[in-house]
């Protein structure tokens, strides 16, 4: 048996835990540089004004008559909530695997049998433990596979009926969920592949779950025939595949205020880089190639301006140095004096599995495994950046704009809370 433990609103409901004066509020929370909507809570969302993405500017006329409260993005307040919500799921099942900062799949072994007070007493005393001692609110399914354990998560917080938990431990509970659920909110299909399948008839994940494999498999690929065995409870995901390795890893972010110095821009692009590359020996690959792009902002009066640059390796490389020095290259093509840059970033493209790369006699790595390691160990102890490329610059040039920004609760003595009694 699987269970998947998913926040409700993740950053929105971060931002309520430490201020009771906003708990009955409509919440907003913001993308870097306070740019568009990420996330809302669900009182924001009834009221029309919690849109994702839609850019702030465009909402905060809106936002403000609504009586919204504005949040910038506080990565650090998210994660160490994050860690103390798995942490305490972690204490009711033998094995997790944390999917990303607001889920978690727990795993109950092969043929599991379920608990004495049973699977659905289970999932409930799950969510009010998390709510008792973290205050996040969660939804909590489960189900024979991981696909099923996300379509009955789908049911605790969609369908109506089902208050936080739902359990698919049986024929009749597999059939009443998935025939309620639209086949794009299925996991691993979307909208895009679910409008292929709706032009075949499959409107529900019920009726994808009765199709022929065999035939799906054909029709389109190895993927959906797994999704569609697991529908019908058979396990296709192996527990440590359940979050596959990235075909492309990127890195990009507007500044806080407009760039117009050529040193600076390859300070930020440097920036990037260590990000892309700490996250491509993560999961241990290589890349043979990598774009890099800068932009003005198509919002400001003067012509809008953007440059990219594409680069294909020798020789695939996770190594530091030798993906910025291809920035230092792109510079040429990247930075005209006079525009004032808003936006830039790198992409690491066309990966490949580190342990399945053949080595070339003539053209020989010049990556230093070691190095990184070293550096790696050494940023991920001591907190990211302690060690790095001195092309990124010794300061901090490029901070963020959060003008909303709430306490740093957990992470920062000056913002510990305080009670007076």
């Amino acid at each position: 048996m699987y269970a998947l433990c998913d926040v409700n609103s993740m950053y929105a409901s971060c931002e309520k835990v430490f201020d009771p004066a906003i708990r009955n509020k409509p919440v907003v929370v913001l993308t870097n540089n306070d740019g568009c909507i990420c996330a809302a809570c669900g009182i924001a969302k009834r009221m029309g004004i919690g849109k994702k993405f839609v850019p702030y500017f465009q909402v905060k006329e809106a936002l403000d008559k609504a009586g919204a409260v504005i949040r910038s993005s506080n990565y650090e307040l998210y994660a160490d909530l994050s860690q103390r919500m798995m942490d305490t799921c972690a204490r009711f099942a033998p094995d997790i695997n944390v999917y990303s900062i607001d889920e978690c799949f727990l795993y109950y072994g092969k043929g599991s049998s379920a608990p004495p007070q049973g699977w659905d007493a289970l999932a409930t005393a799950i969510r009010k433990t998390v709510w008792r001692e973290v205050r996040l609110p969660i939804g909590i399914g489960m189900g024979l596979t991981p696909t099923l354990a996300k379509a009955a998560n789908h049911a605790s917080k969609r369908i109506e009926g089902f208050n936080g938990v739902a359990v698919i431990d049986n024929e009749v509970k597999r059939k009443l969920i998935l025939s309620r659920m639209g086949v794009a909110d299925v996991w691993g299909v979307g909208n895009r592949l679910g409008r292929r399948l709706n032009v075949m008839g499959i409107q529900t994940a019920w009726d994808l779950a009765n199709q022929n494999p065999t035939k799906i498999r054909k029709d389109f690929s190895i993927l959906v025939e797994g999704t569609v065995r697991e529908l019908n409870g058979e396990v296709r995901h192996s527990w440590d595949g359940v979050r596959a390795a990235k075909k492309e890893i990127y890195s990009t972010r507007s500044f806080g205020q407009r760039i117009t110095d050529a040193t600076q821009l390859h300070s930020a692009l440097a920036s990037h880089v260590e990000v892309v590359a700490s996250k491509l020996r993560r999961q241990k690959s290589l890349t043979s190639a990598m774009s890099v792009f800068a932009s003005s902002s198509p919002h400001d009066s003067e012509v809008f301006f953007s440059k990219s640059y594409f680069h294909r390796f020798t020789v695939p490389t996770n190594d530091t140095r030798n993906i910025i020095n291809v920035t230092q290259a792109a510079m040429q093509t990247l930075f005209k004096p006079g525009i004032r840059y808003y936006r830039c970033g790198v992409g690491l493209v066309d990966l490949h599995r580190e342990e399945l790369f053949q080595h070339d006699l003539f053209d020989q790595s010049t990556d230093s495994p070691k190095l990184m390691s070293c550096i790696d160990t050494i940023n991920a102890r001591f907190g990211r950046s302690t060690v790095h490329i001195a092309a990124k610059g010794f300061e901090q040039k490029f901070a963020m704009r959060r003008e909303f920004l709430s306490p740093q609760y957990t992470t920062r003595w000056s913002d510990i809370p305080k009670i007076i009694c």
